[in-house]
């Protein structure tokens, strides 16, 4: 089994994170697609990353990080275009420990 997998969906349901994508697509299925999202996946099938592609580029992305248990314990949510980044911290229990949002420098 590999340790990365990579699938992909046409859309999510809910507000919890990490978000719950739903509508898998086909690696052919891409090129007809405006609007999609690309999830990237550990070995232990716990969602890292996921990206929302509009027209090939990437307009946000959700990085997530686990606590040993397998409860969230940070998302860090980025919107690209409006060069913000919002961390959110979890306890082990699921509650909200803090949530900051910072302006990111644009890579030269």
């Amino acid at each position: 089994m590999s340790d990365h997998t990579i699938r992909h969906f046409v859309t999510y349901s809910g507000i919890k994170l990490p978000l719950n994508l739903n509508t898998p697509l086909e690696e052919g299925e891409l090129r007809h697609r405006i609007t999609f999202y690309r999830a990237h996946y550990n070995g232990a099938e716990q969602m890292v990353k996921v990206e929302k592609v509009v027209y090939g580029e990437i307009e946000s992305f959700h990085e997530y990080r686990y606590h040993p248990g397998g409860a969230l314990q940070e998302a860090r949510i980025v919107m690209v275009a409006d060069g913000e980044c919002t961390v959110m911290q979890y306890a082990p229990d699921g509650s909200l420990l803090s949530s900051e949002t910072l302006e990111i420098e644009e890579e030269s």
